[in-house]
């Protein structure tokens, strides 16, 4: 089974100078807990549910924007690649979602733990959650 099977093909980007009460907003509204960072037609970034806690409302900074907060390091997987791979990639990377592009470098869509477990590929799904879900 393919990426391009399971992903969820509508994805929300921000602009880099969007405020994180902005975000959660958007998150909320969506029931999502990621946004992806775009700036013109580049992909820069990922702003979770949990940086937006953790970079922002711990730290009593609501006034920042989602280039504070974001994750820079865009990790991602193509659309035509194995469903296995890339859940086992997850599971090495500690992540729980990755944008997809084709192979012409364009976003299109999004692919998480949930994607994955939906798809019922049962050996997937437990490698994806091994790495991602254990207890720190």
């Amino acid at each position: 089974m393919k990426i391009r099977e399971v992903m969820t093909e509508e994805t929300r980007i921000v602009d880099p100078d969007q405020d994180v009460q902005r975000l959660a907003r958007i998150m909320d509204d969506n029931d999502i807990g990621a946004l992806l960072v775009g700036d013109g037609d580049r992909l820069v970034g990922m702003v979770t549910d949990r940086d937006i806690a953790t970079r922002a409302v711990a730290k009593g900074k609501l006034d920042l924007k989602a280039r504070d907060v974001m994750s820079k390091r865009v990790l991602y997987c193509f659309e035509d690649e194995d469903l296995q791979h890339v859940a086992e990639n997850m599971a090495n990377l500690e992540v729980r979602r990755l944008p997809v592009l084709n192979r012409e470098k364009r976003l299109v869509g999004i692919v998480s733990l949930a994607n994955i477990a939906a798809a019922r590929d049962r050996g997937a799904s437990a490698r994806a959650l091994e790495g991602t879900a254990k207890p720190h």
